[in-house]
């Protein structure tokens, strides 16, 4: 049984994965010190594994990827973006529960 896991995002890769999917990516920015960060981690895990084949889930450390974290404007995290044909569509702040972040990576597919 093969498990699906999140794409590790950092700033030299961002546009081929990201920017260049044919397919949205739901983009999870977090920090090794940030708690409500590693409260959202398993979800999103859980749905890399869900949406495998239909979307794109991704972690990019804001601490290890200073340049893709501020040309987003990442102020406060966990913050999870959405992008859909290289642009943001959608935007969730704050630790949410599974079925928010679900409800929106499915308005996009």
């Amino acid at each position: 049984m093969s498990v699906e896991t999140t794409l590790a995002l950092t700033d030299s890769n961002f546009e081929d994965e990201v920017l260049n999917s044919d397919t949205p990516v739901l983009v999870d920015f977090w920090a090794e010190w940030c708690g409500p960060c590693k409260k959202i981690g398993p979800v999103v895990e859980e749905l890399a594994g869900e949406y495998a084949g239909k979307a794109k889930i991704g972690k990019v450390n804001v601490d290890d990827n200073p340049e893709v974290s501020m040309k987003y404007q990442i102020r406060s995290i966990p913050a999870l973006l959405i992008f859909k044909n290289g642009e943001v569509v959608d935007q969730i702040v704050g630790a949410v529960p599974k079925s928010v972040l679900k409800k929106q990576l499915d308005a996009q597919l």
